[in-house]
């Protein structure tokens, strides 16, 4: 490892708030400056929900300014969550705003456009999992008048990306979440688009995590003070800079990660894309990974109720919350965290679980312990479903799972995850999509060699292991599977 220090910037955009941090890279450890934090979320207008794009860019340059004070600085980069994106005109402006995912104008478009092509076609061009809020049933909910306007399609980071720099591309792991994108040929997959008459015009060029796209523009720099500063493209999926950060060894085997945040994206990291029957019957996703990998992976709930939940409690402490569920006793009600009642917000969600468990003959949780331990439980047993999906599709047993991203800090959930699962689970790093942007970074500015990522992650973080405490209790599995059985057979129903 190079003993000279080199500093990065990571934009991390989520879905509730965003981040600009700071990393400095010495002798093959990474420190990390959380410099600027700031709220995301929604925003309604006539009916619709938006994401306040310019908005984010003002504290994007807010944490550039504060970076620069700090010394020079090689990169930055700008990952965020998937699926949505914003329309450049023939101009390079962009045209209206940019929709939020969960959009009630996405109602019924992924059902319409499935019963246009079929679900094999869309499966075996593109390999992911069918979710309501794919760009590809974004893009066949927008107003033609609006497609018509449209010269680029860019995913939010490349925008920001484009805004930085005045490069138009589309990074590889984001491209991969869209529902268009081929991964066997690694090009966008333009004849499933042709089929929905969708236009196909509008794609960039699509570049590796890792690509230098050029300096920050003359404007960028003069408002940042950032002279010289490159913009290399991370993993610019969120969930993919996580997985680039997960501590497994060189050469370990048997490992699954999960990157919990509001969403748990629970899966392996495979060298190439798995297409197979079992994969389209598990409706697994195959996203694009960092260094040539593919990601099989399932997009479940995660803290999303839990935050949610907690918003109507007035924004109560999350540990003080936590505790209180690990003071209720075990085999309580469960719900199916993944109905999709828990998808949209509100602050009626406790009332939702609650609805839940009484329509499935359950004893209604009433306080927020209940609520909480209720929500967690069944988090858990929806981690170790995917996890067992893994392994028959595969073929290949799961030993160890890694737990990064914000639901690391949560021990009672890690916990439960190990005992219903009877697997190992190591716990870190929380910060895991920040390293993996600015150790991606580093890794194309020759800072650190190729492929040396995971090995500075182990030596930076301190990690938490979990051992299961026993073994699960009979017919507990079941208990959640039979809870399940409506939404696994409406999926079934859907694929025909």
């Amino acid at each position: 490892m190079s003993a000279e220090v080199s500093r990065h910037i990571a934009v991390d955009l989520g879905a509730s708030s965003g981040r600009v941090a700071l990393g400095t890279l010495r002798e093959g450890r990474l420190s990390v400056e959380v410099l600027h934090r700031f709220p995301n979320g929604g925003v309604p207008v006539r009916g619709g929900l938006y994401w306040d794009l310019l908005g984010l860019w003002r504290e994007i340059l807010h944490g550039l300014k504060l970076a620069s004070s700090r010394g020079p600085v090689a990169s930055v980069g700008v990952n965020s969550w998937a699926v949505d994106y914003g329309l450049l005109d023939d101009e390079g402006e962009l045209l209206g705003g940019v929709h939020h995912y969960r959009s009630a104008r996405l109602n019924g478009v992924m059902e319409r456009v499935r019963e246009t092509v079929g679900d094999g076609a869309i499966y075996g061009a593109t390999g992911i999992q069918f979710l309501p809020f794919n760009t590809l049933y974004q893009l066949a909910a927008e107003r033609p008048e609006r497609l018509s306007q449209a010269r680029t399609l860019l995913m939010v980071p490349d925008l920001l990306h484009y805004w930085l720099c005045g490069a138009r591309v589309t990074e590889r792991t984001n491209a991969s979440t869209t529902q268009f994108y081929d991964p066997l040929s690694g090009e966008w997959a333009t004849p499933l688009l042709d089929a929905l008459k969708l236009p196909t015009h509008l794609l960039p060029p699509i570049a590796l995590p890792g690509t230098d796209l050029g300096e920050l523009s003359p404007e960028v720099a003069r408002e940042t003070g950032l002279h010289g500063t490159r913009v290399i493209v991370p993993a610019t999926h969120d969930t993919a800079s996580a997985v680039a950060a997960v501590p497994a060894a060189a050469g370990e085997t048997g490992w699954a990660y999960v990157s919990s945040g509001t969403w748990s994206l629970v899966g392996v990291e495979t060298p190439q894309p798995v297409l197979t029957d079992a994969a389209l019957t598990a409706n697994l996703t195959n996203e694009a990974g960092v260094n040539g990998t593919t990601r099989l992976l399932k997009n479940v709930m995660g803290l999303w109720v839990v935050q949610e939940c907690r918003r109507a409690w007035d924004n109560a402490d999350f540990a003080a919350l936590y505790e209180g569920a690990a003071g209720v006793p075990a085999g309580g009600p469960l719900i199916d965290p993944d109905d999709a009642r828990f998808l949209h917000p509100g602050l009626d969600m406790p009332d939702r679980v609650g609805a839940y468990c009484a329509e499935t003959g359950q004893p209604v949780p009433r306080t927020p312990a209940e609520v909480m331990r209720c929500v967690l439980d069944s988090l858990a047993h929806r981690t170790v479903d995917v996890l067992e999906q893994l392994e028959a599709v595969q073929e290949r047993p799961i030993r160890t799972v890694y737990v990064v991203g914000g639901g690391a800090q949560s021990g009672f959930l890690n916990q439960l995850t190990a005992d219903l699962s009877g697997r190992t689970v190591v716990a870190g790093p929380v910060e895991a999509t920040l390293m993996g942007n600015l150790l991606v970074q580093a890794e194309a500015s020759g800072a650190i060699p190729r492929g040396g990522v995971r090995e500075v992650v182990r030596a930076s973080e301190l990690l938490t292991t979990f051992m299961p405490s026993g073994p699960v209790p009979a017919g507990e599995r079941e208990r959640f599977r039979r809870l399940t059985v409506r939404r696994v057979t409406d999926e079934a129903l859907s694929r025909g």
